[in-house]
């Protein structure tokens, strides 16, 4: 068992090694991800069975802010517009294995590092790819294992359904906006119509210096978008472009951002989708102990000549301003 015992302390070193590194390349891989890190919004937390995010809004039966003259009395009703989003913590793993004859057959130290980088890299692309796709998801996938991502966030029914514990249907403050092309917009999106319907989501969510700066779109959508510029030769490259993101600017509602391209090779957004995103009221919250860290020691099988190591992730996408947040979709 020596053997084991000395691979073991192997594989730990060596995935904890590159744990810090892969947290840091998640958020680079990631444009939504990327957005968020560059506002510190990337924020681990310690424990809990939930990760709460507190909100502020008005509440019409409380509200006591108004005008008055001379001897009026004064509304003193107590007025405590402060709650809380709940968002249930999700967990990701990857394994890493290697059986006793590749121990044999790679017996010296610097041979097996080499055998377990490739895996371990495999393991590492496999969750990003997990996590990111996570990131555009309404949670019910795998049985209601996967993250809450997008599509609860920033939901094209918006008054229906529950999101972060708080009943859509009830509190009109906790809904995003949505903007149907064929609905709202009477057809379906085109490079004619495509700017109009952006302007149509984007001065909804414009309150003084809250706006939206990110906006995220799938292939088909961004490619109207492109096609929309190229006829007046509008485009021009972008700080985020520099950085690997292909991106597009957008001018509008007396602001601009970046409109990124999340479609290509593995594209994770969902088609005909445009999200119009407030990274101010976003985080991504892993757990800091389990931020693509080992979990627990060596598994082996009793009938097997091999052991196994798993990297984990846990953590939620949180949301403290749904109102904030829109989508354009067909």
């Amino acid at each position: 068992m020596t053997t084991f015992a000395g691979l073991s302390d192997i594989i730990t070193t060596t995935i904890q090694a590159r744990g810090s590194s892969l947290a840091d390349n998640v958020t680079r891989n990631n444009a939504l991800l990327m957005k968020m890190r560059e506002r510190g919004n990337v924020k681990p937390f310690s424990g809990g069975n939930v990760i709460q995010e507190e909100i502020m809004y008005n509440d019409a039966n409380t509200l006591n802010a108004g005008s008055y003259s001379g001897y009026d009395t004064i509304d003193i009703t107590p007025n405590s517009p402060i709650s809380a989003a709940q968002y249930d913590i999700k967990q990701y793993a990857a394994a890493v294995s290697i059986s006793g004859l590749e121990m044999l057959q790679n017996s010296g130290k610097e041979q097996i590092i080499d055998l377990l980088e490739g895996r371990i890299q495999v393991a590492e692309a496999q969750l990003m790819n997990q996590i990111s796709a996570g990131l555009y998801s309404d949670g019910t996938g795998n049985g209601g294992k996967d993250i809450v991502g997008l599509a609860s966030a920033i939901s094209t029914t918006p008054a229906t359904g529950t999101y972060g514990g708080i009943n859509r249907a009830t509190w009109a403050f906790w809904r995003n906006v949505a903007f149907d092309a064929t609905t709202d917009g009477g057809v379906a999106a085109t490079s004619s119509n495509i700017q109009s319907y952006m302007n149509r989501v984007a001065v909804q969510l414009v309150r003084g210096t809250d706006r939206p700066d990110m906006i995220v779109a799938d292939n088909n959508y961004y490619r109207l978008y492109l096609e929309s510029l190229q006829a007046i030769q509008r485009i021009g490259s972008t700080d985020s472009g520099g950085a690997g993101f292909t991106s597009l600017k957008y001018f509008g509602a007396g602001f601009n951002c970046d409109v990124y391209l999340d479609g290509g090779i593995g594209g994770s957004s969902p088609a005909n989708r445009m999200y119009f995103i407030n990274t101010k009221y976003l985080k991504f919250r892993p757990h800091r102990e389990r931020n693509f860290a080992p979990i627990g020691g060596d598994r082996q099988s009793v009938n097997q000549d091999a052991i196994v190591r798993l990297m984990g992730w846990a953590g939620a996408l949180t949301c403290s301003g749904a109102q904030f947040q829109g989508v354009l979709a067909d």
